[in-house]
């Protein structure tokens, strides 16, 4: 079994010195590089760069430079989705953000863990389990998300929170680590332009 299938597995597998998965990430960092160093005016190259990159990211994407991720291959972005400057996606696992997600700025998202033992650690061992965004999630700014987790549909999580653990649908999640706040309710909504605001009937 190859290093890459042992790392779709979710199996420990070397990360650090393998010939196949140091040329994806090679490949991967340069895309990277010719994305954040192109004129932010070149939409049309911008755009290729990005599908060459990110093999199933839909349509109607906007992504800010800088962008890094490790392979590319391993991220599926939803349509109408938003990634604001600085997003890392450590897609040694599969990372799928769902549609019309708004992703703020400084966002990590690492599948990778390593051997809490340094002697396995030093071999470049290393275990990726995935992470999942339903549709309409919205990350505040330098939100990360740890190997593992979910963050069920329409939910928001502050800014700064580290989540370690999977969120639910539709609440208000922070801190570090991040805990659910409250369910998100109709007294969340913002009023229609011309209608009244709240207490002021």
């Amino acid at each position: 079994m190859t290093e890459r299938e042992k790392m779709n597995q979710g199996l420990w597998y070397d990360a650090n010195f393998d010939p196949e998965l140091l040329a994806h990430r090679e490949a991967a960092e340069v895309l990277c590089h010719r994305f954040n160093q192109a004129d932010p005016r070149a939409a049309a190259e911008k755009a290729a760069i990005l599908h060459e990159l990110l093999p199933h990211m839909s349509e109607n994407v906007v992504l800010l430079a800088p962008f890094y991720t490790d392979y590319g291959y391993n991220c599926r972005i939803g349509s109408g989705t938003f990634l604001n400057h600085n997003a890392y996606l450590m897609d040694g696992a599969p990372i799928t953000i769902g549609r019309n997600c708004f992703i703020g700025p400084n966002c990590g998202m690492y599948t990778a863990a390593h051997p809490l033992l340094f002697e396995q650690r030093n071999r470049g061992l290393e275990k990726a389990s995935p992470i999942t965004l339903g549709d309409n999630v919205w990350l505040g700014a330098s939100v990360t998300l740890l190997p593992g987790v979910s963050i069920g549909a329409g939910s928001v999580i502050g800014a700064g929170s580290v989540v370690t653990k999977t969120i639910p649908a539709g609440v208000l999640a922070a801190g570090n680590p991040c805990r659910v706040l409250r369910a998100l309710t109709e007294a969340d909504r913002i009023p229609e332009s011309g209608a009244p605001l709240p207490g002021r009937g």
